[in-house]
């Protein structure tokens, strides 16, 4: 099994693309949305996650769709804790043992609303800011080890939530990077949007 790593953004994250799938891709065929697991208890859920957490100076872990991001605390060497991550991940894809345990309570997500808590316009800006986050933004925060998600359009004030997951959470630019990046391109495309704003 070969398993690449990346630097992200994040000094405190680390990518691990390994040569299968990890999540996958969804029912639709889009890359599956990525499961965060940001401390140990959360990881019952997912024997890789738990195999991870197991390690010293391990203290966050996002499953992508092809890709595992290891958050380490602060202290920790990568030197020493590189080997033992790329070891767990080998030996738990190799082993062909499912990453989400179906029978165990899935991590707790920031509920999000969909579609079709909307009507008329405001329903049609939801899935043109759905539609660009799916297809212009995730991809490129999934890069980076990370991954975004629509939480919220507030109509009244046009704000947008978003969530941030993997080596976006608790990033130094991520702030820069939701303003400069993610905000300017979704006000481009839809006007009524004020301001893109990420929750907990």
């Amino acid at each position: 099994m070969f398993i690449q790593t990346e630097d992200t953004p994040n000094p405190l994250s680390m990518k691990f693309v390994a040569d299968r799938a990890v999540l996958g891709l969804d029912q639709s065929g889009r890359p599956a949305v990525g499961m965060d697991f940001p401390n140990e208890e959360t990881a019952k859920a997912s024997p890789l996650a738990a195999a991870l957490f197991a390690i010293d100076g391990v203290s966050g872990v996002f499953l992508g769709p092809d890709f595992v991001t290891v958050t380490k605390a602060e202290g920790v060497d990568w030197a020493h804790v590189k080997p033992q991550i790329l070891g767990a991940i080998a030996d738990l894809l190799t082993a062909g043992i499912p990453v989400i345990d179906k029978t165990a309570a899935a991590p707790a997500r920031t509920s999000a609303t969909g579609v079709d808590d909307y009507e008329g316009d405001d329903r049609e800006i939801v899935e043109q800011i759905i539609d660009l986050i799916d297809t212009r933004v995730r991809p490129a925060v999934a890069a980076d080890g990370g991954d975004i998600a629509f939480q919220h359009w507030e109509p009244r004030t046009g704000v947008v939530f978003v969530s941030l997951h993997g080596s976006c959470s608790g990033c130094p630019s991520s702030t820069m990077t939701l303003k400069a990046g993610i905000e300017n391109m979704l006000k481009h495309y839809v006007p009524e949007i004020a301001k893109v704003e990420a929750v907990a």
